[in-house]
């Protein structure tokens, strides 16, 4: 049987449905993606111009969705790493995309309205991703675990009057305690707050973000300031003694290394870093 069909062709009775001047088609879903563009300028140029509730305008409407579901699939490929288990979720948030394009595209555009979709359907896939993942990967038993927690919490909550303890989640859900409290350390994983936020009170904390109360200063900073003192100093030295300070921290020679290529025994050469390195730490002094 052909796919499409004049308007007047009776399809399962519901040749009434296609505007006169649409085709009917049967099974949208399989138009192939080249025939479906040609067909959507057609159906968006007749959808336009008819009165939003008809079962005309549900006809072009829906044949719109169904022909152009190829674009959901061909955009869900680039998250099929994601597993099966989430391609049906990917697919549906995706129509809803495709269904936003539809809504909103108009011929006047002069774009291809593939161009025009691919974005919508992507962006509510992510949107998706967003929403619903974890911020940081946990199994998929303590996930479940989270949604069976939150459940008995809501309802010891309400019945009790107060917060569970987890001697009463363990008993509820009949798990050893250890789970329950694995269950409860794994959900601070679903979302991550942001080291902007406030710590506590604000007036307390004086509006202190997250950051700013964490870690301590770089000691090497402290070296930047050193340098920048010791540098004009070493400017001053003679051609010797810069060359004893290259070949003893810039080369890492050992003393005696250097007294051999210097011509001077090991300790001459220890008495000269020394009286060099006592010079250079009282100018740095008198800089400070």
């Amino acid at each position: 049987m052909s796919v499409i069909a004049s308007a007047g062709t009776a399809v399962d009775g519901r040749q009434q449905q296609a505007p006169a001047d649409l085709p009917w088609i049967e099974d949208a879903g399989k138009i192939a993606p080249k025939d479906a563009r040609e067909l959507s300028r057609l159906f968006f140029d007749r959808l336009q111009d008819l009165e939003e509730g008809t079962r005309e305008y549900s006809y072009a409407r829906n044949t719109l969705i169904e022909m152009n579901m190829s674009l959901v699939h061909f955009a869900a490929r680039r998250f099929r790493g994601r597993g099966p288990e989430e391609q049906e979720d990917i697919l549906q948030v995706g129509t809803i995309g495709l269904i936003k394009a539809i809504d909103r595209f108009e011929l006047s555009r002069e774009v291809e309205f593939t161009t025009f979709a691919v974005p919508y359907i992507v962006g509510e896939m992510k949107r998706f991703f967003r929403d619903t993942s974890w911020a940081v990967h946990v199994p998929r038993r303590l996930q479940e675990l989270r949604v069976e927690l939150a459940k008995a919490r809501d309802h010891l909550s309400a019945v009790n009057g107060s917060a569970p303890t987890v001697a009463e989640l363990a008993a509820y859900l009949d798990l050893p305690e250890e789970e329950v409290i694995e269950g409860m350390v794994a959900s601070n994983g679903y979302t991550a707050g942001s080291l902007d936020l406030p710590t506590g009170d604000a007036d307390a904390d004086e509006g202190r973000s997250y950051a700013e109360t964490l870690g301590d200063d770089d000691p090497a900073m402290e070296l930047v300031e050193d340098f920048q003192a010791l540098a004009p100093m070493l400017h001053q030295l003679d051609e010797r003694d810069r060359l004893l300070l290259q070949m003893r921290f810039g080369q890492e020679m050992t003393q005696a290394q250097i007294g051999a290529e210097l011509g001077y025994s090991q300790m001459h050469v220890s008495r000269l870093i020394s009286r060099l390195l006592d010079r250079l730490r009282a100018g740095m002094l008198t800089e400070s």
